[in-house]
C-alpha cells in the first residue's frame, strides 16, 4: 500500500446502497461510497446521496467535510444544522436525528469506531 493516497472517487471501487426501509422518512435517496481507507476501525473515504430524508444514529465517530450539494441533519431534540459546500463537522457516538438531502450531496468523511 502506497504511504500517499489522494481522496478521490478514483481510490476505491464505488459500492452503491439506500437507508433501511426503517428508516427511510420521505424520497428515493441512493448512496455512492468509495472507502479509500479502512485500518484497524479507521475508514476514510467519499459519500455521496441523492435527494430524500432517512433516521440516522451514530454509535461511531465520525470527522466529515461537504464538498458539493446542501443537506440539512436535524437532531432528535429538533436542532437543525444545514450543509452546504465547505462545511466541516463531527457526529459522535450517542448522536441520532434524521439526514436530509436537499440537493445531492458529497462529503469526505473519516470514520473511527
Amino acid at each position: 500500500m502506497p504511504d500517499f493516497l489522494r481522496l478521490t472517487p478514483d481510490a476505491a471501487k464505488a459500492e452503491h446502497d439506500a437507508p433501511a426501509p426503517e428508516k427511510l422518512i420521505s424520497g428515493d435517496p441512493r448512496f455512492t461510497t468509495w472507502n479509500a481507507e479502512e485500518i484497524d476501525g479507521l475508514y476514510c473515504g467519499i459519500w455521496e446521496a441523492t435527494p430524500g430524508k432517512w433516521r440516522i444514529s451514530y454509535d461511531e465517530w465520525e470527522y466529515c467535510r461537504i464538498l458539493k450539494g446542501r443537506s440539512v441533519i436535524t437532531s432528535d431534540d429538533g436542532t437543525e444544522y444545514p450543509l452546504a459546500a465547505g462545511d466541516s463537522f463531527i457526529l459522535r457516538p450517542g448522536f441520532s436525528g434524521t439526514w436530509e438531502v436537499i440537493e445531492t450531496t458529497r462529503k469526505d468523511y473519516v470514520i473511527r469506531l
